[in-house]
């Protein structure tokens, strides 16, 4: 069992940067692939970025389009956390923000692939 909590969200004005932290807890996280998700009010979740388990493997990270370039993902084995830098924010980055974790190589884009999720934190962007 992992358990996930975010944090670093709140409200930033335009152009602004914002670092999501996802600590876990409960047993290491290196054999999990972690993805954010985000979810503005009135529409569905929908996917931001993806990062594959640690342990000594190649890291790539995928991104929704609407967040390359701007967005990155790492993770910190060492500390048992994953984090989301956002730079560049834009009003449309506003929602909830969650992490969520699967004990596999690679979770992909779907949020029904992972098994895990913390309760989120809010990013607010002003325009």
């Amino acid at each position: 069992q992992v358990e996930l909590v975010e944090s670093g969200g709140g409200l930033v004005q335009t152009g602004g940067s914002l670092r999501l932290s996802c600590a876990a807890s409960g047993r290491s996280f290196v054999n999990y692939a972690v993805g954010w998700f985000r979810q503005a009010p009135g529409t569905e979740r929908e996917f931001v970025a993806t990062v594959n388990w640690g342990g000594g493997s190649a890291i790539n990270p995928e991104y929704a389009d609407s967040v390359k370039g701007r967005f990155a993902i790492s993770r910190d084995d060492s500390n048992n956390a994953v984090y989301l830098q956002m730079n560049s924010l834009k009003p449309e980055d506003t929602g909830v923000y969650f992490c969520a974790a699967v004990r596999a190589h690679y979770g992909g884009k779907w949020d029904s692939l992972y098994d895990y999720w913390g309760p989120g934190t809010q990013v607010t962007v002003s325009s």
